[in-house]
């Protein structure tokens, strides 16, 4: 069900967006990854609810540390906030130090906290198929994409579940669903085409009185089927929480299976929500295949390849994500996305049941 390899692209900064898995030539950038200038694109993600607030002191510092992480590694910042558990510190220093704030802080917090507004998360995903199981079962991994590669989370798909079920963990080794390290999973239905994305709290049947130990709903991610066969990039939706004034998430926390993210925008009851899409590649004569601009990000042509967007915005790239190797893949993302949601997302496009490839 592949569709036939496309020429190899121009060394432009645009990558092939089809299921071959040939190498481009892409390196330079040919225009800006996102119009900073034009508009404030954060007002595109806040909605007018305003739900209970959920106190946590995560605000502040994660954010810094995300800047400085990616703006400016060379400088490294004091850690004011060490409330990281003990056994979690222990594995990131053996990345390579000195740390910078944000391995030290508490990764539970950075990984569930919107991207700070203006500044691009860029993270490697990498794909491990050893093991008695491993072209069924890989596990895949998330890294800052810099010189210190701080892990941030592990994702493997569950064994015996009858539809494609990932658990998503902040530790690499545990990736067990009833951890303290489970930070969230990625749950699909049963054709492989729509998927859900969850934190790590509890399921409505175990709600206590005022509901605040529910689990969220992070994000949904819909795949146009083609009937035809695959003649062209993939279709996708994605379907976030809106924010709120001071830029933080809305916490969806549906009672039942009526009231998620899915059924909220299959019924187009849009508040609080927020609809994106995957960018449209463009045809390119010359190289017979879809291409996108990924300014350098990308370099192999593939089906896995896509950028995501608010279509009042464009040029703002919420999210984008594509291989670099045969099991490495670069995942970029902005505010208004958090970790999980960006690797969820991501996770979801190597889903082998998604009947559009």
């Amino acid at each position: 069900s592949r569709t036939p390899c496309c020429v190899t692209v121009s060394p432009m900064s645009l990558t092939a967006v089809t299921s071959s898995d040939e190498e481009d030539d892409s390196d330079s950038s040919t225009k800006p990854i996102r119009s900073e200038k034009k508009k404030n694109p954060v007002s595109l993600f806040q909605t007018g609810g305003d739900p209970p607030k959920e106190k946590k002191s995560k605000k502040k510092v994660p954010p810094k540390g995300a800047e400085s992480e990616e703006e400016t590694p060379e400088t490294p910042q004091k850690n004011s906030n060490k409330k990281g558990k003990a056994k979690k510190s222990k594995k990131l220093k053996e990345e390579r130090p000195p740390s910078p704030v944000i391995e030290v802080d508490n990764l539970e917090e950075f990984v569930l906290q919107p991207a700070p507004q203006g500044v691009t998360i860029k993270c490697r995903v990498t794909r491990d198929k050893k093991g008695m199981d491993r072209g069924l079962y890989p596990t895949y991994y998330l890294h800052l994409d810099n010189d210190k590669k701080v892990f941030l989370l592990a994702g493997r798909k569950r064994k015996k579940s009858k539809t494609s079920n990932y658990l998503i963990s902040i530790d690499p080794t545990d990736l067990s669903r009833g951890g303290e390290n489970f930070i969230g999973k990625l749950r699909s239905n049963l054709m492989g085409t729509r998927f859900t994305v969850f934190d790590n709290g509890a399921n409505p049947d175990r709600a206590n009185a005022d509901w605040s130990n529910v689990r969220q709903e992070l994000s949904a991610v819909v795949y146009d089927t083609n009937v035809l066969g695959f003649k062209g990039p993939r279709k996708m939706t994605v379907i976030i929480p809106g924010m709120n004034a001071d830029g933080e998430r809305v916490p969806i926390r549906p009672r039942n299976d009526n009231d998620g993210l899915l059924m909220r925008w299959q019924n187009r009851n849009m508040d609080n929500v927020i609809e994106l899409h995957n960018k449209a590649p463009v045809w390119n004569d010359e190289t017979q295949s879809y291409v996108l601009n990924f300014h350098g990000r990308v370099t192999h042509a593939s089906v896995k390849n896509f950028q995501i967007v608010h279509s009042s915005d464009p040029d703002y790239i919420v999210m984008q994500f594509g291989r670099v190797a045969d099991d490495a893949f670069t995942m970029d993302y902005n505010y208004p996305l958090c970790a999980v949601q960006a690797f969820a997302i991501a996770l979801s496009s190597f889903d082998g049941k998604l009947a559009c490839e």
